[in-house]
């Protein structure tokens, strides 16, 4: 994947990710921006065609979320870029699935023709597993800090102990620690429809 290679050349030596995000946020070069997202431009593409499914809409998605770190990161202090990227970008493909529903049934027509439309497009267990996604996020969002993370490094970007420990600063056995019990929180609010 490399649609984004405008940036390249720009910026003439990497620099650390919270210099770079300083800079950015002292500057609005968007050359620096481009430089620090290039590096995650293929996890961010693997995570919107985890939930979008679709190849040109992912990529789309790459360059919607680029436009959106625009403006987010002169407002926002990110800390750990990486995993606030992340969960941007599984907000930004959530949101358009989102859309997309609504869109559908928000069409001018008499209901009969509504349904078989949206019975068309989706079946049951796209409508199941919608729902299903929406009470994981949610839920991942009810998750103490160190188990969302721990959790979408681990299940999200196939990560081992030792590398979430090494990227987050946690010490490996509460890494472990904050995976199980973070999964058996997940399980308990899932089942009760999105609450503890």
């Amino acid at each position: 994947m490399k649609f984004l290679k405008f940036f390249q050349g720009k910026v003439k030596e990497p620099v650390p990710e919270a210099e770079g995000l300083a800079a950015y946020r002292r500057n609005g070069d968007v050359a620096v921006l481009g430089a620090l997202y290039e590096p995650y431009m293929d996890m961010v593409f693997g995570v919107c065609f985890q939930y979008l499914r679709d190849e040109d809409e992912s990529k789309d998605a790459v360059m919607q979320i680029f436009e959106k770190l625009v403006a987010d990161l002169k407002q926002h202090e990110v800390s750990n870029f990486k995993s606030w990227l992340h969960s941007v970008a599984r907000n930004h493909c959530l949101m358009k699935l989102r859309v997309s529903r609504i869109t559908v049934g928000a069409e001018s027509v008499d209901d009969r023709e509504q349904e078989l439309q949206i019975g068309a497009l989706y079946d049951e267990d796209t409508f199941a597993l919608d729902g299903q996604l929406n009470a994981l996020d949610e839920c991942l969002q009810k998750l103490v800090s160190e188990q969302r993370i721990s959790i979408e490094l681990f299940y999200l970007q196939n990560k081992c102990y030792r590398d979430i420990a090494g990227e987050t600063g946690f010490e490996m056995g509460k890494v472990k620690s904050y995976i199980q019990n973070g999964k058996r929180k997940l399980k308990i609010c899932i089942e009760n429809n999105g609450s503890y």
